[in-house]
């Protein structure tokens, strides 16, 4: 879906294909057919943004074959799909039964990030549009905060530094620009966008910088003026945002709301919980920790990174972090300019919601994810962004 700004420019909206399993290039042209196609009739449009993740072994097929990206890129054409932006978070098994800490492997630590993510780019130059020049790609904030030290920093440093170059070469060659952005999660490296200014600064380069995803905004307790407002004085881009939203405990030491939240700790995904205190942001790995005993103060109000469908919030007595959604959106758009130009529905965890919440067939899904794109579409058109066919 695209959008036109005030300012003349075009802001582009899609959803995250990470809500449906796939980690081969014959999955990737099954979820066009089965899910996005359907969720792109129920909008209306004749032309619906897929944000495609792209695991690693469908990666390397387009990369390696010139004949299937443009295959691709022919199949999204016929079913009214475009693509300008990747998800390189999850490098592969991000369907998998338990995914927990895995998903932060290979980190940029590991020469296997590197080039998985410059796959990604050469892909991207290859599938965007015929109109669009510029192209966005997130990915993870350098690695989980275990076992990160001095020299791990330097490594990544390198690496993003490298593929800084790989990008400018990929620009020369194609015309593309693409960018990427390390995406702030709780408990890694770089866990706010705060702990994102030190690294890309040293980094220097307009084509890295940050991708804001407002539930781990919001997990962490961030005010989205005043982290948007600190971007843009340290000069560090946003490369792109993810709309989501968390779940929020407004009183976490009653039972009732202990009970609530118990059904949103599932085995799959790591669903780290958040408190601020006087003391400073505490927390838990996971939701289930955080429900154990005292593991974590409850005098104030809890968050978890759970990505709650953004039409829907919980039923009392739980709710979602959707203002800070709307905060963060207002400042990101809302404004004279822009401060990016992609959007994307990211909601990744319909399967991992409570039983009772969750759609049990692909219509319901896709009912559900056309919803959640209407009501973003909303948010923009408020903000005076035009929709456009």
């Amino acid at each position: 879906m695209r959008f036109r700004h005030p300012d003349g420019s075009t802001v582009h909206l899609a959803y995250c294909t990470n809500v449906h399993p796939a980690e081969t290039l014959d999955g990737v042209l099954a979820q066009l057919r089965d899910h996005c196609e359907p969720v792109r009739r129920r909008l209306g449009r004749d032309r619906l943004g897929i944000g495609l993740w792209l695991a690693k072994d469908a990666a390397r097929a387009l990369v390696t074959d010139p004949s299937a990206l443009r295959g691709l890129r022919t199949e999204l054409d016929r079913r009214g799909l475009e693509v300008v932006t990747l998800n390189g978070f999850p490098y592969e098994g991000f369907g998998a039964e338990e995914v927990k800490y895995r998903v932060y492997k290979p980190d940029w630590t590991d020469p296997e990030r590197l080039d998985h993510t410059t796959a990604l780019a050469r892909v991207l130059a290859g599938l965007l549009p015929d109109d669009v020049t510029e192209g966005s790609i997130s990915t993870l904030p350098l690695a989980w905060r275990t076992a990160y030290d001095g020299r791990a920093a330097e490594t990544a440093r390198t690496a993003l530094l490298t593929l800084a170059q790989r990008l400018d070469v990929l620009r020369e060659l194609t015309g593309r620009d693409i960018r990427v952005g390390l995406e702030p999660e709780p408990g890694c490296t770089v866990e706010t966008t705060g702990d994102a200014i030190a690294p890309l600064t040293a980094i220097g380069h307009d084509r890295i910088g940050i991708c804001v995803d407002t539930c781990h905004l919001a997990t962490s307790f961030e005010d989205p003026y005043t982290a948007m407002d600190t971007l843009a004085e340290a000069g560090v881009p946003v490369i792109k945002s993810q709309l989501s939203a968390a779940l929020h405990a407004e009183n976490p030491h009653l039972p009732d709301v202990r009970e609530a939240l118990a059904a949103f700790d599932e085995p799959r995904f790591l669903h780290q919980t958040r408190t601020a205190t006087a003391a400073g942001l505490r927390g838990t790995d996971d939701l289930g920790e955080a429900l154990k005993g005292d593991a974590l103060p409850d005098a104030s109000p809890w968050r978890a990174h759970f990505h709650v469908p953004l039409h829907a919030a919980p039923a009392a007595p739980l709710t979602s972090t959707l203002p800070v959604l709307k905060a963060a959106l207002t400042r990101l758009v809302g404004g004279p300019h822009p401060l990016t130009h992609h959007l994307e529905v990211e909601t990744y965890t319909w399967q991992a919601l409570p039983a009772e919440l969750r759609p049990r067939a692909r219509s319901q899904l896709a009912d559900g994810i056309a919803a959640e794109l209407t009501l973003a579409r909303d948010l923009l058109t408020d903000l005076g962004l035009k929709e456009l066919p």
